[in-house]
């Protein structure tokens, strides 16, 4: 398979090494476009396949194009892109907020995938949800997924709308689990820690915490009371959480974020 990724930032890159470890393109198969002249040499640097500052007719010739352009910077692309498009490709959108039918009528194209991957991509460690248009065969559907298989795992959506919750609940959710780090070594600070000492004792918590939801054969609330016994330092700082109402803030920040979602989709 020929693969063109337009836009080489994080995301673009992680789908880019990912691609190249498991040998799932040819770097002569493999375009990379990017107007950024550090990233382009950062690029140059790690020598992917082609690489190209400019949309041109040689993106004709891939049988996939991945989107990964800030959704705000689509509108300088589009125009470029639907000159040299063929209908026999097929689009890849991993851009936030911008709905199928939106890339369907600007590139005036409808072999078109959207999906949602998160930042842990970089590491082979992602989650990405996405869905297809009717006019994507399975044949072509399989190929996409074992790509983005390559960064992680993923999960098909059969409603496109599902995807603004995925943004709220994986796409930003690695933001959630820093901003909870990130108390957690300043409240270890205030106890007199350095704060190498602090952020040891709390990321070597939180990863071994994440084993143990995914090996033991226990609900979170049994996890939860395993470790808070009655009357005990845990429990103390439960009830507090409850006072503050923890739970419900962080509830309803991830709604907030479903919400703007929704907006951004409808532009």
């Amino acid at each position: 398979m020929k693969i063109a990724i337009i836009g080489c930032g994080n995301m673009g890159l992680a789908f880019a090494r990912a691609f190249l470890k498991f040998d799932l393109v040819k770097k002569e198969d493999f375009l990379l476009v990017e107007k950024s002249d550090d990233r382009m040499e950062k690029l140059s640097s790690f020598q992917p396949g082609v690489i190209t500052g400019s949309i041109g007719p040689q993106i004709g010739t891939y049988d996939l194009i991945i989107l990964s352009v800030k959704p705000q910077d689509f509108a300088s692309v589009q125009e470029s892109l639907r000159a040299v498009i063929t209908p026999k490709q097929v689009v890849l959108s991993i851009m936030a907020g911008v709905t199928i039918a939106n890339i369907q009528t600007v590139l005036d194209h409808k072999a078109v995938i959207r999906a949602m991957p998160n930042t842990p991509a970089m590491l082979g460690m992602g989650i990405t949800a996405y869905t297809a248009s009717p006019e994507v065969d399975m044949t072509q559907l399989r190929k996409v997924e074992n790509l983005i298989n390559a960064t992680g795992r993923s999960v098909f959506l059969e409603e496109e709308e599902q995807l603004n919750a995925v943004t709220a609940l994986s796409g930003s959710g690695p933001a959630y689990f820093f901003y909870v780090v990130k108390a957690m070594i300043e409240a270890g600070k205030k106890m007199g820690f350095e704060e190498s000492v602090a952020a040891l004792l709390v990321k070597q918590t939180m990863l071994g915490s994440f084993h143990l939801i995914n090996t033991a054969d226990k609900s979170l609330d049994e996890l939860i009371k395993a470790v808070a016994s009655k009357g005990g330092t845990t429990e103390a700082a439960l009830k507090q959480f409850e006072a503050g109402n923890l739970d419900g803030a962080l509830i309803g920040g991830i709604l907030a974020a479903r919400e703007r979602s929704e907006e951004l989709s409808k532009g």
